[in-house]
This record gives structure tokens, sequence and C-alpha cells, in this order.
């Protein structure tokens, strides 16, 4: 007798050390998977700075010489500077970074000459002309680069008072030979690869989510609290991305609007643009899908076989979107796992589910509509086709249409 305590105790312990290798291996698995990540991601970020780099050092040469030319200023500081304010600026955000830069030094220019004509110079009366530049410029605008401009503007007058009467209008034309030197260099000298731009960033948005769908699925399959818990806390930082999903989707639509060189490829980008509010709007569905996954293994609710196959095909079809859609293939994967996604999750409302699984549900239809509107087919269609295959779960005599 004791000798089968001990050989299904033996058994037991086999069967731990096993499970402990496979969740190690997996482990191990994923962060490899997280370095080679990171390391293409610093990759893609170290070619973009680079290009900046160069961009910059480009456009504060170019600037100098033009300034010098122009005005015959020996030292025309200004206009370097604004063309690296200029490329510096966000992506998406050149050509208005460059009107503040010009509404902000006239504005100050306009302020300090008719203060210092009334006040004179000095201590105070800089600390003044400072100070109504900044309310006018409020007054004006709340844009922080016409603030910004205004105020830099109004210190440099009201401290260089002793050449007021010839700092003015040369700081006014570098300013202006510097912002436009900026953006030739950005729209037509050295204009960014926009699809180029859109992949690096897109791409590990989407990973990343298809990854975390994945890691929701293993956590309903395993009823494992703590694996949802990493799961939600993945789907939170992939939400944290999208502010560098869309600023590249802005610096895109910038470059081929403005760039001559890359008008050829405004198509291709007003297609990923149609797609993005989707791609938006999926990450936030997947967010609470995750939440309720943690809640319902908190409730002990019934898991029905469909429904992590169900979050496992909706990762598949974010995965079949990032190697399609962004390759500029057909989607047909992506429609496919999609609508599978909503297969599985009807038969799993069908077997029986509660309020966190009637939740998710819910949930995977409404992030299967996004992944297929992303794809470039209209909402009607897409809650058309989800319709479909969702009667064909219910009426076992129906054959479910195709992905």
């Amino acid at each position: 007798m004791n000798g089968g305590r001990q050989r299904r105790g033996g058994r037991r312990g086999s069967q731990r050390a096993g499970l402990d290798s496979e969740r190690f291996d997996e482990a191990l698995e994923r962060v490899d998977e997280r370095g080679r990540s990171a390391g293409r991601a610093r990759i893609q970020q170290l070619q973009i700075k680079f290009l900046l780099a160069v961009q910059a050092g480009l456009a504060a040469a170019l600037a100098w010489a033009a300034a010098r030319w122009l005005t015959g200023m020996p030292s025309p500081i200004f206009a370097p500077a604004a063309a690296v304010a200029v490329i510096t600026s966000s992506l998406g955000q050149r050509l208005t970074s460059t009107i503040e830069l010009f509404a902000g030094v006239t504005l100050g220019i306009f302020v300090s000459d008719l203060l210092i004509e009334v006040t004179g110079v000095g201590v105070w009366q800089t600390g003044v002309i400072v100070a109504a530049a900044i309310l006018v410029a409020l007054a004006l605008s709340t844009r922080g680069g016409v603030v910004g401009n205004a105020s830099g503007t109004a210190v440099l007058l009201g401290a260089l008072s002793s050449s007021r009467h010839t700092l003015e209008f040369p700081r006014f034309i570098d300013a202006v030979i510097g912002g436009g030197v900026g953006l030739a260099v950005t729209l037509l000298l050295l204009p960014i690869n926009p699809l180029r731009i859109m992949r690096r960033v897109a791409a590990p948005t989407l990973r990343q989510l298809a990854d975390q769908l994945g890691q929701t699925a293993s956590a309903l399959r395993s009823r494992d609290h703590e694996l949802a818990d990493r799961a939600l806390s993945r789907s939170q930082g992939v939400g944290a991305e999208l502010g560098r999903f869309w600023d590249a989707f802005g610096g895109a639509k910038e470059t081929v609007n403005f760039a001559p060189a890359r008008w050829p490829w405004r198509r291709a980008v007003r297609h990923y643009q149609l797609g993005a509010p989707e791609v938006d709007q999926t990450v936030w569905n997947t967010r609470v899908l995750a939440r309720r996954v943690v809640v319902l293994i908190e409730d002990e609710e019934p898991i029905p076989e469909g429904l992590p196959n169900a979050v496992d095909e909706l990762g598949a079809a974010v995965r079949a979107l990032q190697n399609e859609v962004l390759s500029g293939w057909s989607p047909e994967a992506t429609r496919r796992h999609a609508l599978r996604a909503v297969a599985h999750a009807t038969q799993a409302e069908l077997a029986g589910t509660h309020l966190s699984g009637t939740v998710i549900v819910g949930q995977v239809r409404t992030a299967a509509s996004d992944v297929l509107q992303a794809t470039g087919m209209d909402r009607s269609e897409a809650l058309r086709r989800i319709r479909e295959v969702a009667s064909a779960q219910s009426d076992p005599h129906r054959n479910p249409p195709a992905g």
C-alpha cells in the first residue's frame, strides 16, 4: 500500500516536474521573443533618429548659408535654430509648427516694438514686455508654439535693446528663412518614406495585440488568473502605444500631401488610414475583453471550449492583418480568421455562458467587425457577414459562408 502511494506520489511529482518544465520553456520562449522584438524596435528607432539627425544637420547648414546670403548678417543664428525647430517637431506637426513659429515671432516683434517706444528699455521694462507678449499671444491663440515663440522674441528684443533698431527685421527674416529651409529639407530634399514609417509603428502594435489575445486565450483554457492579469496589463500597454501609432499616420499624411516625391503613395497611405480607426477600436475592445476574462475566472463561470478558441482566432486575425494589409496583400486570411472567431464565440454562447462569458462573446463579435473593416470592408457588409456566420452556427443545416 505504501508502495502504491509512493508510486502515485512519484507520478504526481513527475507530472508537476513536466508541467514546470513546459512552463519554463514557454516563459523562456516569450523572453526570447520579447528580446528579438525589442532588438528590432531599437534598430528601427535608430534608423528614424539617424534620418532625423541628417535632416537637422543639413537644414541648419542650408539655413545659415541662405540667411547670410539674403540678409547679409554675419551670424544669422536664428535661421538654423528655426530650421532645427521645424525638423525636430513631431511627425505630422511640422507644417503647423512652422506656422506657429512665424506667428509667434511676428507677434513678439510687434508687441515689443510698441512697448519699447512707450516704456523704453531696462530690467522692469523687459518683464513688462514679456508679460504683455504672453498675454496677447494667449488672447489670440492657446497653442504652445505661438506663445513660446512670442515670449522668446520679446525676451530677446527687450534684453538686446542697444541693437533693437537693427535686430527686429533680421530676426523675423531669419525665422522665415529657417522655417522655410526646414520644410524644404523634410518635404523636398529628404522626405521620409511614409509607408516604412507606418509599418514600423503599426506592425509592433498589431504584433503586441495578437500576442496579448493569445495570452488571454491561454488564460481562459487553463483558468489561470495570474496569466489573465498579465494579459490585461499587456492590453493596457498596447493602448499606450496608440499615441505613436496616430503620430506615424499623421506624419505619413503630411508627407504625401506636401512632398512631391511621395505623391504616388497617396493612395496606399489613404488605404492604411482608412483602417487605422478600426485598429484603434480593436485595441480598446480587446482591453474590455481581457478585463472580463479576469472577472470570469474570479467568478468561476463556465468556460465553453468555443470561448478560448474564439479569442485565439481573433488573435490570428490580427496577426494576419499585420502580415497582409501592411504588406499590400489580399486580406483573405484576416477575414477568414475573424469570421472563425465569430463562429467559435457563437458556439460558446449556445453551449451556455454566464454574464462575463456573454460579454466576451459580444466583444469578440465587435472586435471581429473592427478587423473586417480594417481590411477595407464597409461596416454594413461586415455586420452582414457576422450575422450570417452566427446564424449558421445556430442552424446546423446551414453551411457557414467562406471567410
